[in-house]
């Protein structure tokens, strides 16, 4: 296989030395040239950015005090050893939601949190988790919220509707518990549509079981899981490097790539796993199963990951309003190149589908919302007229 180099000149020295830290820190102690002059508030701000600071800290230990200060390790052995603490919590948390809806007959699927770290790292002090995704068949979302609500769970975001369009536009709705500090995130979809995935019929026939707890809790099974981790991280630009480092602890295990193939081609993602795999191979010298390697060889596939070196090079958040305008520009038309052509089509043909603005514009009965079809052209381009006058 040809060696693939991406341009990292301008991806900042603090962020470079992370990432050889991440591939061993042996790899770091023995090039002087990687850690001098580093600038150590940058390297925590990127360290916290990127979600890497539990992972990095037992390798910072190695070095010694004329390398990285004394004050720099005990900020992050503080913020290790507390996010140990917050593992442990949302450890008890996840059982205890997954019992609830068990009993009450919803299968659960989980999508991240300590979970996910257990079955990556081996050990939930490795990763940091904000919240607890997890998905349930759509039918079961009322179900569902209720138990929340009666737990303490309060909903933090209500999604605007037109026609039932939230079934496929958004793929998620968010709990707050005010007294344990925990937010959920509980899913109806993988990924905000209009793109095809997996049933979630499918996606439990495939789960796997988790070692995390003695109540049977369960994740996504390996091949599906890694087609989510990679169309999540690219739908995020890969703009922090955990989600990378996810993706070379999961090609380390026993997957059927023959089957993560035909998932691929089946639900178009090849770009997106293409763009991870390349990223994680070339950045963090993750292994590439012969089976797939003809996935990043493309210049396709190249283009896709060196456009995605710019999420690194500017320490972008992409989770946090107002996200600046050249941003979220890049972004946009980074997303739609990814999109393989029977989704592009499916994205441009939702813009034909009503939105919740069309409601706003021009208020109907809802006997008549179905007059929003034909309407919809018009509304949008009276919207567009007035944006250009008020500016």
């Amino acid at each position: 296989m040809k060696q693939i180099d991406l341009d990292i000149s301008n991806v900042p020295k603090e962020l470079c030395f992370m990432i050889e830290l991440l591939k061993g820190a042996d790899n770091a102690k023995n090039n002087p040239n990687i850690y001098e002059n580093i600038n150590w508030e940058t390297f925590i701000k990127l360290s916290f950015h990127h979600r890497l600071y539990p992972i990095i800290y037992p390798k910072l230990k190695q070095f010694n005090k004329e390398v990285v200060p004394q004050n720099v390790l005990n900020y992050i052995s503080f913020h290790y050893k507390r996010n140990t603490l917050n593992m442990l919590r949302f450890s008890a948390e996840t059982e205890s939601v997954c019992r609830i809806l068990s009993e009450n007959d919803i299968p659960i699927i989980l999508l991240k949190g300590p979970a996910l770290g257990h079955l990556l790292y081996g050990d939930i002090s490795l990763r940091t988790s904000s919240d607890l995704d997890f998905l349930i068949p759509i039918e079961k979302i009322d179900e569902t919220e209720m138990l929340l609500y009666e737990q303490g769970y309060q909903k933090l975001d209500y999604i605007e509707t037109l026609l039932n369009d939230w079934k496929w536009r958004h793929h998620h709705a968010t709990y707050f518990h005010p007294e344990k500090q925990i937010k959920l995130e509980m899913h109806w979809r993988l990924n905000p549509g209009p793109a095809k995935e997996p049933s979630f019929q499918e996606l439990w026939k495939r789960k796997q079981k988790s070692k995390l707890t003695n109540f049977p809790i369960y994740l996504l099974g390996k091949e599906d899981l890694f087609m989510f981790l990679t169309s999540h991280g690219a739908r995020h630009g890969w703009s922090r490097l955990r989600w990378l480092v996810d993706i070379r602890k999961l090609v380390k295990q026993e997957i059927d790539w023959k089957e993560v193939n035909d998932k691929l081609s089946r639900y178009q993602n090849k770009k997106t796993a293409g763009q991870g795999l390349l990223l994680a191979s070339n950045l963090l010298n993750a292994r590439v199963s012969y089976q797939i390697k003809r996935l990043i060889q493309s210049k396709r596939i190249v283009n896709l990951a060196q456009q995605a070196v710019y999420y690194l090079e500017k320490m972008i958040n992409l989770h946090t309003d107002p996200i600046p305008e050249d941003v979220a520009s890049f972004h946009k038309q980074h997303l739609y190149s990814l999109m393989g052509w029977r989704q592009k089509c499916l994205f441009i043909l939702s813009f034909l589908y009503p939105y919740p603005d069309d409601l706003k514009t021009m208020p109907l009965p809802k006997v008549l919302h179905f007059l929003y079809f034909p309407l919809r052209p018009f509304l949008w381009t009276y919207r567009k007229a007035r944006k250009i006058s008020f500016s």
